[in-house]
């Protein structure tokens, strides 16, 4: 009776349980998410029954039926350890199903698997091969480093195991074991040679992978393995010229896996080596000759090879060979191996340029393609294929796909064409014709740096300057609303500083007359799509135009009318100009040397676009309308400027010279400084504001005054890098500011250098035993007020012979009542050590209680010697 009952009771549970096939089928005839997860929630109820009894004979149906729940994506960590114990069983088909669960349920961060690496010792020698096979699937997909580490003498003698099935796994194995523990990668380098001796491909294929992974783990095994070199091309040789081989064939190309597997690994051991490259230069002849390129299978051969051809110490012929391959994959239909070949002439193109040159139509006709990809990749290309002998064709290419080249694209596509126009121009005028064509046709998409570069092409080149004005003025006449701003400006810039060539048409063209250009210029003025800073330019032009035609009076009154609405525009900028031009008509003495002609200005070095394949590098311009400042710019934290800076530097340095003598106790003060020396090289520098800015104020009073030759400072030394900072200069004047000061024998010297509404600033002064022109400040914030002060800003600016660093502080808010403070360190360099001390000013910006207050003072108590 006994047994009766433990049959009916195994009977009813095999009733209970239903089989894999069942649950897929019921899973799937769920109509609803809701009734979905209510099978599920069922099944893993009567899978956990299950479990809980012990139940070995359905053990391994339900863990497969627990696979199946985890891939819909529903929780099934509880079932983990079910899965330990089918690997421990003997039968293969519970091992099967246990393995299976290993790969798919854990991973190697999961402390469970350490349980399973006894099993996993054993099943390697397990006598069964397929059983062998499933412990190292496991090894090799989901092993721990340690793991890893304690296997691996096993790993090392299945290597050597005379089946194939268990040497294939056991390559594999040693995978994961190098790519987890990098140290081991010598032990298998020994090994590789039995691999490569094996008949059979799956033992090559693993053995060659093996061999690859060493040389990207360890690079110390690439010197090692390049001996294996004859035995890899007799291989590869065998694989190119053998029959049909069924069991091996793809697309009548004898295993296209070995062979790509055996060209890369050839490519990292050719690399940087002549005597293994010119062992398989004769191979990859015969497979870049043989292989079929018809099927996509011998593309990808063909591919490898090339890539391979490229990277080794190969001969010229042969590099040919792959550039010519690469030009059979621009003609091909199938757009991602179009793709791969624009990919790889890339890369080429620098070490042979003329075998690519042979194919540039065909990379030409790439640009018409309807695939973005295949025209951003043919632009590349093109744009490094540019020289002086296709400058003119390629340019007219890429000026065709500029009128169809999606807007995203475009400021890109106009900053190549001006780049390789700047650098290979056959001519200045046609230089010119290109780059204002380019930029009309750009709309919108025009940088400052273009219009820069463009500028300084034309003041250095007076030969093309009335030329380059009437063809300005012609393009802005036909379409002033549709070019951008930068554009527009350029052209009014042009038309003040050259009004008085516009009449000589010697050099092609038709003159113009001053109605004509005050003609546009009004329209400048007129159009609802000007910005305020391109009538800022017209307004230059126009008092310009006014001293170029300083005869006509028809031109004068003009110019005076059109500036009249000005003196009283809302824009404080155009009314200020307004205003100083009109009344410098009244000074006809100077007017003419106020007014004169913009010297050449000079453009900086910018890196190319595509620095890596091309090595020449295009030009940027300067600014446009900007004269040369006094002294460097540069912040704590560099940053582009914004409006208003000037106005701040103008309210922070006061617009004197600080290197004037001070004013002596109750003596006269000194003389104002000559109009021609007046310089002022803005700059400041904020830990929260971030620096910036430029010498617009210094350009606009050297363009009144007419002295475009300041006089330059004393050299100044450098200042030794801290965190990076750029170093600043500025001049000025403020009242002084300052306070007691101490200084101990062996450390810095202390003093207040600050000291109003509760913020007290001291500078602790120190100088460097290497140099003694630099001294180290460290500015230290304190507060003695009950709130606290936030919303803190440093600014300070030197005179012109002394250079500074600055760091960001390191907090923004004074803690109340001394209770904490904020540090901010500063390093000066003063080019007349000995002759001048040290002197700056400093602006402080804070909040207190909500209101907002700002302070300057002049810093000028720097203890002697300093």
């Amino acid at each position: 009776r006994g047994l009766r009952r433990a049959g009916r009771r195994t009977a009813a549970r095999a009733a209970m349980s239903i089989r894999l096939r069942e649950l897929i089928r019921n899973v799937r005839a769920c109509k609803t998410q809701a009734d979905e997860r209510a099978c599920i929630h069922k099944e893993c109820a009567a899978i956990r029954t299950a479990f809980k009894e012990e139940n070995n004979e359905l053990r391994h149906r339900n863990v497969a039926k627990l696979l199946f729940i985890h891939m819909l994506g529903y929780p099934t960590h509880w079932g983990q350890m079910e899965c330990l114990k089918l690997v421990a069983g003997t039968k293969f088909p519970e091992k099967r199903v246990g393995y299976l669960g290993l790969m798919i349920l854990l991973d190697e961060r999961q402390e469970v698997l350490m349980l399973v690496e006894n099993s996993l010792k054993m099943d390697l020698h397990n006598q069964n091969q397929y059983i062998a096979g499933l412990a190292m699937c496991s090894l090799a997909n989901i092993a721990s480093a340690e793991i890893c580490r304690d296997l691996s003498p096993e790993i090392e003698t299945l290597l050597g195991n005379s089946n194939p099935y268990v040497r294939k796994k056991s390559c594999l194995c040693a995978v994961r074991t190098v790519q987890k523990n990098p140290e081991l990668a010598e032990n298998y380098v020994d090994k590789v040679p039995s691999v490569l001796s094996d008949r059979n491909h799956g033992v090559l294929l693993t053995g060659v992978k093996l061999m690859f992974e060493l040389t990207q783990i360890d690079p110390s095994t690439i010197e090692p393995l390049r001996k294996q070199v004859p035995t890899l091309v007799r291989i590869l040789k065998n694989l190119v010229l053998s029959g049909y081989a069924p069991e091996h064939d793809i697309n009548g190309i004898t295993d296209p896996f070995l062979q790509v597997a055996l060209l890369k690994l050839l490519r990292v051991l050719g690399t940087g080596s002549a005597e293994c490259s010119d062992q398989m230069n004769d191979i990859l002849a015969q497979v870049a000759t043989n292989t079929e390129s018809s099927k996509n299978v011998g593309n990808a051969i063909l591919y490898e090879c090339v890539l391979t051809i490229v990277a080794i110490e190969a001969e010229s012929g042969l590099r040919v060979l792959a550039i010519n391959i690469l030009g059979r994959f621009l003609g091909n239909r199938d757009n991602n191996i179009r793709y791969v070949a624009l990919n790889t002439l890339v890369t080429v193109v620098a070490t042979d340029v003329s075998a690519v040159q042979r194919h540039r139509q065909t990379i030409v006709d790439c640009l018409k393609d309807p695939d973005v990809s295949l025209r951003r990749r043919a632009l590349e290309l093109i744009y490094v294929l540019v020289n002086e002998s296709n400058v003119e064709s390629l340019v007219g290419e890429m000026l065709t796909y500029l009128a169809t080249v999606e807007s995203e694209y475009k400021e890109d596509l106009v900053t190549k064409i001006c780049h390789v126009v700047d650098q290979f121009a056959p001519e200045k005028q046609w230089r010119v014709d290109t780059i204002i064509k380019t930029l009309t046709m750009s709309s919108a998409y025009v940088s400052d740096e273009l219009a820069s570069s463009l500028i300084s092409l034309i003041s250095k080149s007076p030969e093309i300057q009335s030329y380059t004005t009437r063809k300005l003025h012609g393009a802005l006449k036909d379409n002033l609303h549709a070019v951008a701003q930068t554009l527009v400006q350029v052209g009014v810039w042009c038309i003040g500083e050259y009004a008085d060539t516009i009449g000589d048409a010697s050099d092609g063209g038709e003159p113009l007359t001053p109605t004509q250009a005050l003609d546009l210029l009004e329209s400048v003025l007129r159009s609802v799509t000007s910005t305020i800073t391109s009538k800022e330019y017209v307004l230059n032009a126009l008092v310009k135009c006014a001293s170029r035609y300083s005869s006509n009076v028809e031109v004068q009154s003009r110019v005076r009318e059109l500036m009249a609405p000005y003196r009283s525009s809302i824009a404080l900028e155009m009314q200020q100009r307004a205003v100083e031009y009109s009344s410098l008509f009244q000074w006809d003495s100077i007017r003419q040397g106020v007014l004169e002609r913009m010297p050449a200005l000079e453009k900086k070095q910018k890196p190319d676009p595509l620095a890596a394949p091309r090595t020449a590098s295009a030009a940027n311009g300067s600014g446009a309308g900007s004269g040369g400042g006094g002294g460097a710019v540069a912040a704590a934290a560099p940053s582009k400027p914004v409006g208003g800076e000037a106005d701040l530097l103008a309210d922070i340095l006061g617009g004197v010279d600080m290197g004037a003598p001070s004013v002596p106790a109750g003596g006269a003060p000194p003389a104002p400084p000559a109009m021609g020396s007046i310089v002022m090289p803005a700059a400041t520098a904020g830990g929260g504001l971030g620096g910036g800015g430029g010498s617009g104020a210094a350009d606009m009073l050297m363009d009144l005054l007419g002295d475009s030759t300041p006089v330059a400072p004393a050299p100044t030394p450098a200042i030794p890098a801290m965190g990076g900072a750029p170093a600043l200069t500025a001049i000025g004047a403020m009242p002084a500011a300052g306070g007691m000061m101490t200084a101990s024998p062996s450390g810095p010297a202390t003093f207040i250098a600050f000291e109003k509404h509760g913020l007290t600033i001291r500078f602790a002064a120190s100088k460097e035993a290497a140099n003694p022109s630099v001294t180290t400040v460290e500015a230290t914030f304190t507060n003695s007020l009950a709130s606290p002060i936030t919303e803190l800003t440093f600014q300070a600016a030197v005179p012109k012979y002394m250079k500074m660093q600055m760091q960001p502080a390191s907090g923004s808010t004074v803690p109340p009542s001394n209770g904490g403070v904020v540090t901010q360190n500063l390093k000066l360099a003063n080019s007349m050590h000995g002759q001048k001390p040290l002197v700056m000013r400093i602006k402080v910006d804070m909040t207190i209680d909500g209101t907002k207050l700002t302070e300057m003072a002049e810093v000028s108590n720097f203890p002697p010697g300093f």
